[in-house]
């Protein structure tokens, strides 16, 4: 073939290439999570639900004919890690963050999702919250980028004093301990503001470092000696484990009222102790009846152990994103962030504990809550005990719900 010739063909075929649509472009979801050092064992969870749901997704086709891609980034526990895998996440593309464990951790992301929008136009990114529980987050801290599928203090505290005051079992004198920031705040507040609604008075109350202590014993004994019929708590991993580990140590009487107490391993630590005390939660399969059981059956299916912890709330919210993503047409061939995040204000989604939905006034879910007392008559035993969760307090969306704080200012993109 003459040089010309070879030239020729060579336009040709540039000009057909060019000339051909775009492919079309993939969502990309970043998992930026803890996934390494001693809160890994929340972080892995957030995971292992967050991929259940992914695969979902791209069995029923993905979004826009292409399968939805996870990628997944180890943000080691603190703030500076996760900004620093946050940029790493912008510059491969991902539009939709996600993230549970730690409020310090949800409030470096959503301000630096929020700064990224601003500068990137265009290029936005979305913050899906699955954890980070801090009331500022959907309060001052509050932007049209971020979504919360998990409670708040309000919520979690105001289920889990109705339920205990309804199974008899709360007490008159209440003990607060939580760690020292934003979320752990926010319960300790919590705890005093329902003192007249649960008919207690709290005698004490303790803030503590965040994952520090290695030894509880001197905790327990402060609040041994307040004389507290009940613990109030919503300490999370380790100060969680190692609270329970010394409260059984000391042969501690109180009763606990907690948030996270359905952690895999905290009913092992505690043993006898943990029989009576309380935790409030989105999901029981108990009380979600035969639409639970099979949620339990297919999660344990794939993933080879129940759903348990934060993994429920994280399947639905994942669920609502999914449905977000169905309701978006592509835009030239690629997500477009900002009628994405239009959709999911709208998002609905049926659990087996009730609707869940999103609020689009400061874009906290509304989402059921279920109040569980530890009890060897559970039908679903934990940590390989005699003990489970046995439901004693259903709450709607609507009954969970709190109003939306004045604080929250939304702003739309234009």
């Amino acid at each position: 073939m003459k040089t010309y010739d070879r030239r020729a063909l060579a336009a040709a075929t540039l000009a057909l290439c060019c000339a051909a649509p775009a492919a079309a472009a993939p969502v990309k979801i970043g998992l930026v999570e803890t996934l390494s050092g001693p809160q890994a064992s929340s972080g892995q969870a957030y995971r292992a639900a967050v991929r259940y749901t992914v695969d979902q997704i791209n069995a029923q086709g993905g979004w826009n004919g292409q399968p939805v891609q996870l990628l997944e980034y180890d943000n080691q526990g603190g703030p500076a890690g996760a900004a620093d895998k946050l940029k790493a996440a912008a510059a491969d593309g991902v539009q939709i963050v996600v993230q549970g464990a730690s409020s310090a951790i949800g409030g470096q992301i959503t301000e630096d999702v929020r700064k990224h929008n601003l500068r990137n136009p265009g290029k936005e990114m979305v913050y899906i919250n699955m954890g980070a529980e801090a009331l500022e987050l959907t309060g001052e801290k509050c932007n049209f980028y971020h979504f919360r599928f998990a409670g708040n203090a309000q919520v979690r505290t105001r289920a889990l004093v109705e339920g205990m005051k309804k199974a008899g079992a709360l007490g008159t004198r209440v003990y607060a301990i939580n760690q020292n920031y934003s979320w752990g705040q926010d319960m300790e507040r919590a705890v005093v503001e329902n003192q007249q609604a649960g008919g207690y008075t709290v005698v004490d109350k303790t803030l503590h470092d965040v994952n520090k202590i290695q030894d509880f014993a001197p905790y327990v004994a402060k609040i041994a000696g307040s004389g507290a019929d009940t613990v109030i708590t919503g300490n999370w991993s380790n100060d969680l484990l190692l609270l329970m580990k010394a409260s059984r140590a000391a042969g501690l009487k109180a009763r606990y009222g907690t948030v996270y107490l359905d952690q895999p391993g905290n009913l092992a630590n505690a043993g006898e102790l943990a029989a009576g005390s309380f935790v409030v939660h989105t999901f029981n399969a108990e009380a979600g009846g035969a639409q639970g059981e099979q949620f339990v059956a297919d999660y344990q299916a794939r993933t080879g152990r129940p759903p348990v912890f934060i993994e429920p709330q994280t399947v639905y919210g994942m669920k609502m994103v999914a449905d977000a993503l169905k309701r978006t047409p592509a835009d030239k061939g690629a997500l477009d962030v900002n009628t994405f995040a239009l959709a999911l204000e709208t998002a609905r989604i049926d659990t087996p504990m009730g609707p869940m939905s999103m609020r689009a006034a400061d874009h906290q879910a509304q989402l059921p809550m279920v109040v569980s007392v530890v009890a060897r008559d559970a039908k679903y035993k934990v940590d390989g005990t005699e003990l489970g969760f046995k439901p004693v307090l259903t709450l709607s969306a609507e009954q969970a719900s709190t109003p939306a704080q004045a604080s929250c200012k939304m702003k739309r993109p234009d």
